[in-house]
């Protein structure tokens, strides 16, 4: 189950960190480390700030994209300390923990971390499901990047102890989509309303912005998605029959 959950960095800019990250990872049973795009690669200093932990970093996967490092997987948290003009559903640390393992029991999960000194773009920020903030003091909430992946990965662990403890029968499995599946759906909901004239190709506003906020939210299980596309499909067809 915790192999199941990545971690992700994007276009982290000191290798320092990395090892820093590395090291609060497999302290919590964490091992999966995606690098996106990093400003620099891997050196000689994270693997001595890794100290043990040099394994995470050696397995640490490079890719050009945060799509790439999101591909395959069923939950996506973004951490994010600011408030955003289009607010997100949210999660605090412990339900973070909670809902990751929730479902990393069937998909791979995503925690993303984004640049140490600006965070994650607005763009970033919606191909989470939800955003996660830690809630440090507020006269002086400064936490580095290897401090914040410390703090998820413990509440990670903590839920996935609990959930080793707890004898329970087994829920029934809701199969949510991955996100390669909702990117899709989302590119093929916003050609629809190209093509119906609901929005103009250069002039879109923030209609797509607040669709993918509501679907968010309502959080689609695989066989919903699939009837909504089934919908846009219709929508096509008989537009085409129109002509």
């Amino acid at each position: 189950m915790l192999d199941n959950v990545r971690i992700v960095l994007v276009e982290t800019s000191h290798t320092g960190n990395m090892g820093s990250v590395a090291r609060a990872m497999k302290t919590m049973g964490l091992t999966n480390l995606w690098l996106v795009n990093p400003l620099v690669k891997p050196d000689s200093q994270a693997i001595a700030l890794a100290a043990g932990a040099s394994d995470v970093i050696g397995d640490a996967k490079i890719v050009d994209t945060l799509d790439e490092a999101l591909a395959g997987c069923s939950l996506v948290v973004g951490t994010s300390a600011r408030s955003r003009t289009l607010p997100w559903p949210m999660l605090n640390p412990r339900e973070c923990g909670l809902q990751s393992i929730t479902e990393a029991k069937d998909a791979p999960v995503a925690i993303v971390f984004g640049r140490e000194r600006v965070g994650l773009t607005n763009d970033e920020l919606q191909k989470c499901h939800y955003h996660v903030a830690i809630q440090a003091n507020p006269e002086y909430s400064s936490l580095n990047l290897a401090m914040a992946v410390q703090i998820l990965a413990y509440e990670v662990r903590i839920a996935w102890l609990d959930s080793q403890e707890k004898d329970e029968p087994e829920a029934e499995v809701v199969e949510y989509p991955l996100v390669d599946d909702l990117e899709r759906f989302y590119g093929h909901l916003e050609q629809v309303m190209q093509n119906t004239g609901f929005i103009k190709p250069n002039h879109p506003g923030q209609v797509m912005s607040r669709l993918r906020r509501m679907f968010t939210r309502a959080r689609p299980e695989s066989q919903e998605l699939n009837i909504l596309r089934g919908m846009l499909s219709s929508i096509e067809s008989d537009k085409k029959l129109s002509k």
